[in-house]
C-alpha cells in the first residue's frame, strides 16, 4: 500500500486522540471511533462496536460491543467503563478506550489494533426483534485484530464553512451526523476470536469511523440508511443518506465510489430504507452515480443486529449488520446501518 496516499491529504494528529477534554466553548466536542469487521466468508460478523469519549464523562466512556453469528446468535456488550492512558509506549496521543473495548493506532491511517475482553449478553436476533432479551445470561467474549487500511479516507466535512452553504434540509440532517469532522475508511485484517470457549481465527474486511464532533442525535428522528464494503479486488463504495423531510426539503446525501485509486464523490439514487424487520435474506442492494455513471451493488442481509425497544433513541428501531454484497460478479461481506420511526412489521 506504500504508492497509496492512505490519509486523503489529513495530517497525522486526526488519526490520533485528544489528550484531555476540549475546553469551553468547544466542551461539546466529542470523539468517537467504531469498527464494522466481517469474516470473508460470513463465519462471523462484528457489525459495530464503538466507543465515545465526551467532555462530561472523559474518564468514563460509552461503548458498544456487538458480535453476530450465521446462525442468529448474538453476542452484545454496552455500557460505560473506564478509560485506559490515551498515551502509547511512545508517548504517542494513540489509544482510545472504554471497559472492555480498546483501540490503538500503531501508524496514521495504516494500521489499528481491535481489543475486547469481557463479558458479553449471550441472545439471538429473534430475542431481539421480540424485545425479549434476557441479559442475565452472560458469557466471556474475547478478541484482537490487526487492521491495515486499503482506501483513503472518504471525508465528511462539516465544518462551520461549508454548513454555511448547504440548504436547510442538508442542514437539519448535519447536526444529528454530526457537526465537525468525520471520515470513514475501508479495511482488511486478520485476528482471533474466543467466544465462550470456543476459539475462532480469519480474515475480515470492513470499515473504520472516526470522527471529532457536535452530534445530537435527538435530530435523527426521521431514520437513515449507511452502507459500505470494500471486494477483494481493491473496489469499494458506500454512502448516507436520511429521507426527503416532511416538508419536500433535499436531505443528506452523500457516498463514493473507490476505484483504480481514485475516489469519486457519489449520491445514492437506489435506497433500502428499513421498512420491515427480519433476521436476514433482506434484499439490500443499492446504486450510486457518480462521474463513473451507476454502480449497482447487490446486496442480502446477514449477521443482523437490532435495537427496537421504544426507549431507545426516541423510538427509532435501529439494525445494525452485516450484508453480503456483489459487484459485477465478485462477492464479499460489507456494513449496513438502518433505521426508521416507522411501524415495522415484524418477521423473522
Amino acid at each position: 500500500m506504500a504508492d497509496i496516499d492512505l490519509s486523503g491529504g489529513l495530517p497525522p494528529e486526526a488519526d490520533f486522540m485528544l489528550e484531555t477534554p476540549p475546553p469551553p466553548p468547544f466542551d461539546w466536542v466529542r470523539e468517537g471511533t467504531s469498527y464494522w469487521l466481517f469474516e470473508e466468508n460470513g463465519a462471523f460478523g462484528i457489525p459495530r462496536n464503538g466507543v465515545e469519549a465526551e467532555p462530561s464523562s472523559w474518564n468514563n466512556r460509552r461503548y458498544q460491543a456487538n458480535f453476530a453469528f450465521p446462525d442468529g446468535r448474538i453476542l452484545q456488550s454496552a455500557g460505560m467503563g473506564a478509560m485506559p492512558s490515551v498515551l502509547d509506549d511512545k508517548g504517542r496521543p494513540a489509544v482510545l478506550g472504554g471497559g472492555p473495548l480498546t483501540y490503538r493506532c500503531i501508524e496514521p491511517f495504516r494500521r489499528w489494533l481491535v481489543t475486547f475482553d469481557g463479558m458479553a449478553v449471550d441472545t439471538h436476533a429473534d430475542d431481539q426483534i421480540a424485545v425479549n432479551v434476557d441479559h442475565s445470561r452472560q458469557v466471556p467474549l474475547r478478541y484482537e485484530f490487526e487492521l491495515e487500511m486499503v482506501v483513503p479516507p472518504n471525508i465528511q466535512d462539516i465544518s462551520p464553512s461549508r454548513f454555511a452553504t448547504w440548504g436547510k434540509g442538508r442542514q437539519r440532517d448535519a447536526v444529528s451526523i454530526g457537526l465537525g469532522s468525520r471520515f470513514e475508511q475501508m479495511l482488511r485484517g486478520e485476528g482471533e476470536v474466543v467466544a465462550d470457549g470456543q476459539c475462532l481465527a480469519g480474515k475480515v474486511n470492513g470499515s473504520k469511523v472516526k470522527r471529532r464532533s457536535v452530534r445530537t442525535d435527538g435530530l435523527m428522528l426521521r431514520g437513515h440508511c449507511w452502507q459500505a464494503v470494500v471486494f477483494p479486488d481493491g473496489r469499494a463504495a458506500g454512502y448516507e443518506a436520511r429521507p426527503v423531510h416532511d416538508d419536500g426539503l433535499e436531505p443528506w446525501n452523500e457516498g463514493f465510489v473507490y476505484q483504480d485509486g481514485r475516489m469519486y464523490p457519489a449520491r445514492a439514487t437506489k435506497i433500502p430504507w428499513l421498512e420491515t424487520i427480519a433476521a436476514q435474506g433482506q434484499d439490500v442492494s443499492f446504486e450510486l452515480e457518480s462521474e463513473l455513471g451507476v454502480t449497482r451493488i447487490e446486496g442480502a442481509t446477514a449477521l443482523s443486529t437490532f435495537q427496537l425497544s421504544k426507549g431507545h433513541l426516541h423510538g427509532l428501531r435501529l439494525s445494525q449488520s452485516g450484508a453480503r454484497y456483489t459487484w459485477d460478479g465478485m462477492t464479499t461481506f460489507g456494513m449496513i446501518e438502518r433505521s426508521s420511526r416507522e411501524r415495522a412489521e415484524r418477521e423473522i
